[in-house]
């Protein structure tokens, strides 16, 4: 009989993790109405992909309540599995104990990429956002709401209950008024709106300001580049937000900042520019003494002095180019760290083509200008190899300076025209070399 019993109680641990695998997003449903304890034991019972499928099909209420619970080993597992992106919205929801606990069990270049997903530049609406919002499912009822917003004594601080997908994606929104007359039996969806109006986080507070005042909101939504909820904006604290601001805004005019202002004072300017024109000169001369190796060839071939600031100026545009728009990627969270390898690849590639378009131009010129085939050969061959790499160096500067804590604004500029003007003058004055014998 005991082992009957053991066989039998076998296959229901196999069935029962069967539908786990197979239905995630059941499965998190019905976990909304079990204790926290049983559901954290629940998903340490899963293998680590399954565990993630669940944990990313829970309510961001549920997911963010369940991370002070979760073991260290689990929360590294959650970091390896689920999308970084996805993780910093639950992290910013916590409170900053749930926070630093949940972020003390990682490596450190995981918990530097989430802080920077977690953090927005000063005036932006996601400084401005709160993110800790109730979020809940079209298809629940009034009377499961109702049970939850009471149960939690949440009531008070609702002005519209948000609706989202499965992604988190905000799909509308039910008014209080429409919520405290519906049926129990009714859903959310059928008594729900569409969003009038919603910000991104990187929209400056002028906008969110005028947002507010034009549709006449209490809240506003602030949603990522794919619709995902990230918080709101309450007009309220919006309004204290921004008498604060005026107060540092009066400070900083008067030089009262750590950042230079037109009224910061000529120490505290020379004290944060000349660290880096000293190394701006030290990367003058690294270009210099490349130019340097070549002067044999440079002398034998005058021709080349008067070209090479060709290639090395439109590599030096090339990069500017492909570091503007790395920056915007990095400021607007575009992009993260973490996407490097496809910000490179993609600037590679414009490098090879436009560089080979410039290459004909330019080798077009320089045929009618000195009459050498070798001459164009050297210099198109070059104008490629340059503009690939300054394309390389504008995407991977910023997101190296960045990965290490530094701020790209400040020196990627630097570094590029450092790598751009190395690149340009060895290509071309080392491809001019190897063909030396046809220039002569």
């Amino acid at each position: 009989m005991a082992a009957i019993e053991n066989a039998d109680n076998a296959v229901v641990d196999a069935l029962v993790q069967g539908f786990l695998i197979a239905n995630p997003q059941a499965v998190a449903k019905k976990l909304e109405n079990y204790e926290h304890y049983d559901v954290v034991a629940l998903l340490e019972s899963l293998s680590a992909e399954h565990m993630v499928k669940v944990w990313e099909s829970l309510s961001p209420n549920l997911a963010t309540d369940l991370m002070l619970l979760l073991t260290p080993a689990t929360r590294v597992l959650i970091a390896e599995h689920t999308d970084v992106g996805k993780l910093a919205v639950l992290l910013a929801r916590a409170q900053p104990e749930t926070q630093s606990a949940f972020l003390d069990s990682l490596d450190e270049s995981v918990v530097n990429e989430l802080r920077e997903l977690m953090s927005y530049p000063p005036g932006t609406a996601g400084q401005l956002m709160d993110t800790r919002v109730l979020q809940f499912t079209g298809d629940q009822l009034i009377q499961e709401v109702s049970d939850f917003l009471r149960k939690n004594r949440l009531g008070r601080k609702i002005v519209e209950i948000k609706i989202v997908d499965g992604d988190g994606r905000l799909k509308s929104l039910v008014s209080l008024r429409d919520f405290a007359l519906a049926e129990p039996s009714q859903t959310l969806d059928s008594i729900a709106h569409d969003v009038k109006a919603f910000v991104t986080p990187m929209a400056p507070r002028e906008e969110v300001v005028e947002t507010l005042q034009a549709y006449t909101l209490e809240e506003l939504p602030v949603l990522d580049s794919e619709g995902v909820l990230l918080g709101i904006i309450r007009y309220g604290e919006l309004l204290s937000a921004l008498q604060e601001t005026a107060s540092l805004d009066a400070q900083t005019m008067v030089g009262v900042s750590k950042e230079e202002r037109a009224t910061s004072s000529s120490w505290f300017a020379i004290r944060k520019r000349m660290p880096w024109l000293q190394v701006n000169l030290l990367t003058a001369f690294l270009a210099a003494a490349v130019v340097g190796v070549f002067e044999e060839t440079i002398a034998t071939v005058t021709a080349l002095a008067v070209l090479l600031p060709v290639v090395a100026g439109q590599s030096g545009n090339a990069g500017s180019q492909a570091l503007a728009v790395t920056m915007r990627g990095l400021a607007l969270r575009e992009i993260r760290v973490g996407q490097w390898m496809r910000v490179l690849i993609k600037e590679v590639n414009t490098g090879f083509w436009n560089g080979v378009s410039t290459a004909v131009t330019c080798g077009i010129a320089v045929y009618f200008w000195s009459g050498q085939i070798a001459l164009v050969l050297v210099i198109t061959t070059s104008m490629i190899i340059a503009m690939v790499m300054a394309g390389m160096a504008g995407a991977l500067v910023p997101i190296g300076l960045k990965r290490l804590g530094q701020d790209p604004a400040v020196a990627s500029s630097i570094i590029l025209t450092t790598v751009t003007d190395i690149a340009g003058f060895l290509s071309f004055l080392g491809i001019a070399t190897l063909l030396m014998g046809m220039l002569k």
